[in-house]
């Protein structure tokens, strides 16, 4: 029975990451497609692309983060299911409603919900003894918060709630940043010149210091060390982070000195590439909650059936991350839904397609330049604290951002307000929806 469970599980954690795809092909393609630099079906194919390209990009630490929502030593394989269903019927209704939820947001509810109805379910609300002697209740079988390592960023669910609010918070920021920097630049003053030519002399700067050279590359790719550095994955998403930034710079040194058909037309081609570093970004960050729930799928397994981990086959061979540093992921998993991501991305999701490209304010290829690329650079920058923020809510504050620039009353606050609540009640309402899948579930499968 467990096994096949745990298969059950991997197959609708799969099909959860292609609901995700379509439910979140908007983020991507919406504003591409308002602006009609792309048809629908062109916008899908290249965000899929995009979507799949980003598995030789990023690595695991969302992953890693979203597999230790509950503690797996507590938790059955029941659970883990429940959360899945139900983050699933939650993506399934918003895609219906038209509703640009959180697909992460979801599928984080869901595992926590269904984990405290567990607890409750095995220890009451009174407290218990754990194995090392200690007193824990039912609210402790969550990882609400933990503190970051040498100084870096804390984690757990209540971090992953802030960012409810700090991501689109930050996508905003950076949107109306850079959307005051382009408008500065298309004046002939030297000032903005002057800034830009700073700034790219900064990103050099700060990438150069990002970066793993060979001798600090554990698994070389190549023979050659120019090779092996060029393509080591963490290299590759802040070369990534330094391609944007320099096109954007080059633009703003030369706009002021093109007519308004030639900046368009250049500005149309460049949606192209904040588009699919948005989708990039996309794809790491989505695909790899997928991971960390069949990841913590494959460790409740082993623990509730006392599978030795040397007599697993194989695609199995699952070590969750520890602070040895030890961790395995068979190369399966992260292949499979990076595949399963990209095929829902060219399923699209026309009806939020709709709200986000011309519900929340007018969008041009101005704006859609600063809003892809805003919200492209605060998923890469998340990616690298290993938070698994909400693409949707990103890209809908970058949105936002644009839109007031140019007016507070530009931006349609009225659709924004119902984006809100939607937001504020991902998590909760899928928490609780997975706790009642929990239940009944229980009572088929002990």
């Amino acid at each position: 029975m467990g096994f096949t469970l745990l298969i059950v599980i991997i197959v609708l954690a799969l099909i959860f990451d292609y609901i995700n795809g379509f439910h979140d092909a908007a983020n991507a393609i919406a504003t591409v497609v308002a602006t009609k630099v792309l048809t629908p079906f062109q916008a899908v194919l290249w965000a899929a692309f995009f979507n799949f390209l980003a598995y030789w990009v990023f690595g695991f630490g969302v992953a890693d983060t979203v597999a230790k929502t509950a503690n797996t030593m507590d938790i059955n394989l029941v659970v883990i299911l429940a959360g899945i269903i139900s983050a699933i019927c939650w993506n399934l209704l918003t895609w219906w409603l038209g509703i640009p939820s959180s697909s992460s947001h979801t599928l984080i509810g869901g595992f926590a919900g269904a984990a405290l109805a567990h607890a409750i379910a095995v220890h009451g609300f009174s407290g218990y003894l754990t194995e090392d002697g200690t007193t824990a209740h039912w609210y402790n079988i969550v990882s609400w918060y933990k503190a970051g390592k040498e100084g870096g960023l804390p984690s757990g669910v209540v971090i992953v709630i802030a960012f409810i609010v700090l991501a689109p918070l930050l996508g905003a920021l950076a949107s109306y940043l850079i959307s005051i920097w382009m408008l500065s630049a298309s004046k002939k003053t030297i000032l903005p010149k002057l800034f830009t030519l700073a700034l790219i002399v900064s990103t050099i700067w700060f990438v150069y210091s990002q970066m793993v050279f060979y001798e600090d590359i554990e698994k070389p790719r190549f023979d050659s060390h120019f090779w092996s550095v060029v393509f080591e994955s963490h290299n590759i998403k802040w070369f990534l982070v330094a391609f944007i930034i320099l096109s954007i710079s080059i633009f703003a040194l030369i706009f002021s000195s093109l007519n308004l058909y030639q900046a368009d037309a250049a500005l149309r081609k460049m949606q192209l590439i904040s588009s699919a570093a948005f989708s990039l970004g996309h794809g790491g960050n989505d695909s790899q909650k997928v991971m960390g729930i069949i990841a913590a799928a494959v460790a409740v397994y082993i623990q509730t059936n006392g599978v030795a981990q040397e007599s697993l086959p194989a695609w199995l061979d699952v070590v969750l991350p520890k602070d040895d540093g030890s961790f395995k992921m068979p190369e399966w998993i992260p292949l499979a839904c990076y595949t399963a991501i990209a095929a829902g991305t060219l399923s699209g999701g026309w009806k939020i397609v709709k709200t986000m490209g011309s519900k929340i304010t007018k969008v041009t290829s101005f704006e859609g330049v600063a809003a892809e690329t805003a919200g492209a650079l605060t998923l890469y920058f998340t990616e690298h604290l290993k938070i698994p923020v909400s693409t949707t809510h990103t890209i809908t504050g970058s949105i936002i951002g644009v839109g007031l620039t140019k007016r507070v009353s530009a931006v349609r606050w009225g659709v924004t307000v119902s984006l809100l609540w939607a937001w504020v009640l991902t998590i909760p309402v899928s928490a609780l929806l997975a706790a009642i899948v929990y239940y009944i579930l229980s009572l088929f499968l002990g």
